[in-house]
């Protein structure tokens, strides 16, 4: 049956593929002017067969088959060198435990499909990977737009949603969606991590902080959680925190750029929720004009890319990271290096690997827990029964059921000379970011 159900599903997508590519989707809509029309044709020859009983039960996976894991992430476009780290983190830390005997002697074994981080293709590639292709889990998705069209998928399909590389809220409500478990510290967090900082130890007001953001969900989380913490140290209105945006896989800046110079005051630090090749491009121009501001950077723009893009002329731009430095002497990070360079030599070593790998070995761990039959359940029963770990971060990690974020920690770091270096808050004091270029 779950031949039948695989076959079935592959007919409705290759159908409704050959409709669009002979342009007779449009005709259809003529006379079905509902969204997906073409899909529900296709439905229409396969249902019968879908509704027989158990068509869409089979849960457990075959013993003497490989585990699968299913993404779906930007593996080309504007956002692919993230994608692409966070991949190669995955798939490290898989060969890892592979060599070690992987789950309870299966192999693990990730199957990888690109969306552009864009969120049309990413429904497809989650009901591919859930339907067809049966993954146990999905791990390392990369984006927030794009995890606001996967959540609802997980959740449907009690399929686990696990380790995403976005600090979005769509990923950590309260109480937590049963099927999303994340690793990472999210947006809300690292916001409030830098606001914190400008203001106590750079000794900003409230007033004197801009924003440039994306314009999409992951934009709005990282500027909605900015606005939170700033009227936790007193910001009256919202009004008068200046915003600067630009569109998603464009690198159309200029207009966010006048935005905020055009306010009437000029801001004394600017945090950037973006990627890396737009805030690369926002931060040469800002250079241009003599523009004398403390520049900030959450997690995703992706730090090693917007370094080796920006060289020295990224001197002092600060970005907040979800791991510690990939240069830490600690047990998991030194085990990080060992396997990049053993499995990936190729590869150099990156935040975005490294979260990848992070996230990866702390689901390894629970598929190494579960007694019996391996099931989407039971992956999200022996996260939940995690309690307080230690994986070797320095830092003590939790999950449970109230609480699907392992990690709550945010590190700074800053660039210098083109590389990505420690930091610490208490460094603002001197504004480091703005001394090389005033």
């Amino acid at each position: 049956m779950t031949l039948a159900r695989s076959f079935i599903t592959r007919f409705c997508l290759a159908f409704s593929a050959w409709l669009t590519k002979f342009q007779l989707s449009n005709r259809i809509q003529m006379y079905w002017p509902w969204p997906g029309a073409s899909i529900f044709l296709a439905l229409g020859v396969g249902l019968p067969v879908m509704l027989v009983p158990g068509a869409w039960a089979a849960e457990s996976l075959p013993a003497e088959k490989d585990i699968l894991l299913g993404m779906s992430t930007a593996l080309t476009g504007p956002a692919a060198v993230i994608g692409l780290e966070m991949k190669t983190g995955v798939e490290t830390a898989l060969h890892e435990i592979n060599q070690t005997g992987g789950i309870h002697g299966r192999r693990l074994r990730l199957i990888a499909i690109d969306d552009g981080y864009e969120p049309s293709r990413t429904a497809p590639n989650m009901r591919r990977l859930i339907n067809v292709e049966n993954v146990l889990a999905i791990i390392g998705n990369v984006g927030t737009p794009t995890a606001v069209v996967a959540v609802p998928i997980a959740n449907a399909t009690k399929t686990p949603l696990f380790g995403a590389f976005s600090g979005g809220g769509i990923l950590r409500k309260t109480p937590p969606d049963r099927y999303v478990v994340n690793y990472r510290a999210g947006y809300t967090e690292e916001l409030s991590a830098m606001i914190t900082a400008l203001i106590t130890q750079a000794g900003l007001h409230p007033e004197e902080i801009a924003f440039f953001t994306q314009r999409d969900a992951y934009g709005d989380a990282g500027f909605a959680g900015g606005v939170t913490a700033l009227r936790g140290y007193g910001l009256r209105h919202d009004r008068d925190v200046f915003h600067g945006r630009y569109e998603r896989n464009t690198l159309a800046v200029e207009n966010g750029l006048t935005d905020i110079i055009q306010s009437g005051r000029n801001p004394k630090a600017i945090i950037m929720v973006g990627t890396y090749a737009p805030c690369a491009e926002f931060i040469r121009l800002a250079r241009q004009i003599n523009l004398k501001a403390i520049l900030l950077n959450v997690s995703f723009v992706g730090s090693e890319p917007l370094a080796k893009e920006l060289g020295s002329a990224g001197d002092g731009v600060i970005i907040t990271q979800v791991t510690p430095h990939f240069d830490a002497d600690l047990p998991l990070i030194v085990s990080y290096r060992q396997a990049i360079r053993t499995y990936a030599p190729e590869a150099s070593l990156s935040f975005g690997s490294m979260e990848g790998y992070i996230s990866t070995r702390i689901l390894g761990q629970a598929l190494e827990k579960i007694k019996g039959p391996i099931t989407r359940e039971g992956v999200i029963d022996s996260l939940e029964k995690f309690g307080e770990f230690d994986i070797g971060l320095g830092e003590k990690l939790r999950l449970g059921p109230e609480e699907h974020q392992a990690c709550h920690r945010v590190w700074p770091t800053i660039l210098r000379q083109g590389k990505v270096a420690p930091f610490k808050w208490e460094e603002l004091r001197t504004r480091p970011g703005r001394s090389s270029h005033e």
